[in-house]
């Protein structure tokens, strides 16, 4: 797969990766009063100047290379798109969330260039595809055997509360405002929709993704593997 776009490919980029939380832990020796394990995993930077990425415990003072691995030997089935065919704020917030639950990957299709800043960096452990458009992301799902699932309130959706989602499937989502494309509703096996019972039209995209894999989640994974 992929790497997540670089900084002149992306807008508004997020914070670095040194520095930009603040909890964690000093250098090894200030915390443990001995010297670091010979453990390939370790950064030698992190080790002897602290780590304060936003990462759990159990990550602290991994080199990125070695998370990225241990991630990808227990990561879900699930994948998420998002159409990107207007600059969507909402990507950032996707990306997040789909690291969070160790989504498979996530697929931006339409405008290459994202706003990362809502992703937190967590693009660095997640791996994110591009598409040019629709067509060509519903012939990579045909072709890695995913189910696709739209996410969108329409006429004739299926209530996502009593929905039996697919264990190796695509959630996709639309951009915010119109929603998935008419391209994306007619390659998708199923569409969903989330109950709501305000006012709103629709629900944020990136509030909805969440929902959305969470739902996957509870369905589908071994949650005694959870942090």
């Amino acid at each position: 797969m992929s790497s997540a776009p670089t900084d002149d490919e992306a807008l508004a980029p997020g914070p670095t990766e040194w520095g930009e939380h603040p909890h964690g832990v000093g250098p090894w020796r200030e915390e443990f009063g001995a010297e670091p394990p010979d453990d390939p995993r370790l950064d030698p930077e992190l080790l002897a100047h602290g780590d304060r990425r936003n990462v759990v415990d159990a990550y602290r003072y991994w080199r990125r290379e070695a998370i990225v691995a241990d991630i990808d030997s227990r990561r879900h089935p699930f994948h998420v798109a998002i159409e990107n065919f207007g600059h969507d704020a909402n990507i950032g917030t996707v990306v997040r969330t789909a690291n969070a639950f160790a989504a498979a990957a996530v697929h931006i299709v339409g405008r290459k260039r994202w706003n990362r800043r809502g992703a937190m960096v967590t693009d660095r452990y997640q791996h994110v595809r591009h598409h040019t458009d629709t067509g060509e992301l519903l012939r990579f799902a045909a072709a890695a055997g995913l189910t696709v699932v739209a996410v969108d309130n329409v006429p004739g959706s299926v209530p996502l509360e009593t929905a039996t989602l697919p264990r190796d499937c695509l959630l996709l989502f639309g951009q915010e405002g119109p929603g998935v494309t008419e391209a994306a509703k007619a390659g998708a096996l199923l569409t969903v929709s989330i109950a709501q019972f305000g006012s709103t039209r629709s629900i944020n995209a990136g509030v909805a993704a969440g929902i959305a894999m969470h739902a996957w989640i509870r369905q589908h994974a071994d949650l005694g593997n959870a942090w």
